[in-house]
């Protein structure tokens, strides 16, 4: 195999590796929850809530990050051994759909404790 070749091996497997994996967790954006949602509930109605939603995102992004480490490995795999392969590698849509609203949630209940003066924030990290 010449340089050249050698090279555009490597700009291949490179990009599949960048297009297979699922995104990380901090990547996700917020799908929009209106705060209507919460306009219902007192402050520690509220409180139990983003306790509730906060849990369930840390978990989900647990979830979104060990999915993007399964493809990294997978896709990885699949280059060395079977290039046709990695083409089937791809993120898991459900995880990230539930991430990005779960994230949302946060950002609704953020935004009804604003307006009941609640004190409720999430750390962003």
């Amino acid at each position: 195999m010449n340089k050249s070749t050698q090279f555009s091996a490597l700009a291949v497997s490179l990009s599949l590796l960048a297009a297979g994996c699922a995104s990380r967790s901090e990547d996700v954006g917020a799908a929009y929850v209106s705060p209507v949602t919460y306009q219902s509930y007192s402050c520690k109605e509220l409180s139990l809530e983003a306790q509730r939603v906060s849990s369930a995102a840390a978990s989900a992004a647990g979830a979104q990050d060990s999915q993007r480490t399964k493809d990294a490995v997978a896709t990885t795999a699949a280059v060395v051994i079977f290039w046709p392969a990695a083409f089937l590698v791809g993120g898991d849509n459900a995880k990230t759909a539930e991430l990005a609203n779960l994230k949302g949630q946060m950002q609704a209940i953020e935004a009804a404790s604003i307006q009941k003066k609640c004190g409720i924030t999430f750390q962003r990290g």
